[in-house]
C-alpha cells in the first residue's frame, strides 16, 4: 500500500499538539504548590499506569504482545529516558529563565531536527522544509512573547544551556521514535517507553511516593500529563514518524506552541497579545508550507484520477 505522507504528517501534528495541554496543567499543579520534579514524576508514573491498564485490558480481550530480548527492552527504555530528559531539562530551565525565553530555546528543536536529517541521510533539505523552519522560528519568537517581555540582560547561563539541551533531546526523541522498534504493537512498545521515562523521573524525584504528593491531589494532574504528555504522543509519534523525514517530523511537532497558547486562553483565561496571535498564525503557516509539495502532489493525483 502506498504511504500517504499527508496522513502521517497530520498524525505527528496531533502528537505535537497533545503536548500543548501540558503547560496549562503544569501551571495548575504549580499553583497548588507541587514542585517541578513532582509534576515530571507524575507524568511518567501515570503514563506507565495508563499504558499498563490498556495493555492488561487488551490482553484480556485476546491481544498478544511480542517476545522481547534485553537489547530491545533497553532500546525502548532509552527512548523513554530521552523524552523524560526533555521534560526535566525544560522544567528546570523554567526555574531560572522567563517562560518566553525557555519556550523559545525549546523550540529550536525545529531546525535541530533538520540538522539530524542532513547528518543521518546525507540529503539536503528541500526548499519547502528550509522555508518552513525559518517561518516557524519567526512564529515562535512572536508567539512566545519574547519580543514583549522585559528581559533581564543577565540571563542565567545554566538555564540557557538547559533550554538548548531540552531542544536537542526533543529533536532526538522525535527522530528516534521513527526508528526504534516501530514494528512492535504500539501499546506494548509505549508501556516500555514509559517505564524508561519513569525510571529517570524517579531518579530526579526519589521521594515522590513518600512525599505525600499523591495524597495531596497531584494524581489528577498526573492523569492528564500522563495521557497528553506520554500516552498520546508516544503512540502517535510511533505511528507517524517512521513514514516522514526527521526534519518534517520536528516541523509538524511545532504544533505544540499554538496548542499551548490556545488552551491557556480558553482554560486559564490568559490574555493573548496581537503579536502572539500573529505568531500562532505564522507557525501554522510554516507547517502548511512544509506540506506544500505533498499538497500539490495530492491535488495533481486527484485531478488525474478525475
Amino acid at each position: 500500500m502506498r504511504s500517504n505522507p499527508l496522513k502521517y504528517a497530520l498524525i505527528v501534528f496531533l502528537a505535537g499538539a497533545s503536548y500543548g495541554v501540558m503547560a496549562t496543567t503544569v501551571k495548575f499543579a504549580y499553583r497548588e504548590g507541587f514542585a517541578w520534579t513532582q509534576t515530571a514524576a507524575s507524568q511518567a508514573c501515570f503514563g506507565v499506569f495508563i499504558f499498563a491498564v490498556v495493555f492488561i485490558v487488551r490482553a484480556l480481550m485476546g491481544a498478544k504482545g511480542v517476545a522481547l530480548g534485553p537489547r530491545r527492552v533497553l532500546r525502548l527504555l532509552g527512548l523513554g529516558m530521552t523524552t523524560c530528559t526533555t521534560c526535566l531539562l525544560y522544567n528546570f530551565s523554567l526555574t531560572m529563565l522567563p517562560v518566553s525565553v525557555a519556550i523559545t530555546l525549546l523550540f529550536q528543536f525545529t531546525w535541530i531536527g533538520t540538522v539530524i536529517q542532513i547528518v543521518t541521510t546525507r540529503r539536503a533539505p528541500r526548499p519547502a522544509e528550509l522555508a518552513a523552519v525559518a517561518i516557524i522560528l519567526l512564529g515562535t519568537f512572536l508567539a512566545s512573547g519574547v519580543f514583549e517581555a522585559n528581559l533581564n540582560p543577565d540571563l542565567n547561563p545554566l538555564g540557557i544551556l538547559c533550554g538548548l539541551l531540552s531542544a536537542i533531546s526533543c529533536a532526538a526523541f522525535v527522530y528516534l521514535s521513527g526508528r526504534i522498534e516501530t514494528e512492535m504493537p504500539s501499546i506494548q512498545r509505549g508501556l516500555i517507553v514509559c517505564c524508561g521515562a519513569a525510571i529517570l523521573a524517579l531518579i530526579a524525584c526519589p521521594d515522590y511516593f513518600a512525599s505525600g504528593a499523591l495524597q495531596a491531589g497531584i494524581w489528577k494532574y498526573g492523569l492528564i500529563l500522563g495521557f497528553f504528555g506520554l500516552f498520546a504522543p508516544v503512540i502517535l509519534f510511533g505511528i507517524g514518524t517512521p513514514h516522514l523525514p526527521a526534519g518534517i517530523s520536528t516541523i509538524m511537532a511545532s504544533s505544540e506552541l499554538p496548542a499551548a497558547i490556545l488552551i491557556s486562553v480558553f482554560v486559564l483565561q490568559e490574555p493573548i497579545s496581537a503579536l502572539q496571535g500573529v505568531g500562532v498564525v505564522v507557525i501554522i503557516a510554516g507547517v502548511v508550507v512544509s506540506q506544500l509539495p505533498n499538497l500539490v502532489k495530492s491535488a495533481r493525483e486527484r485531478s488525474a484520477a478525475g
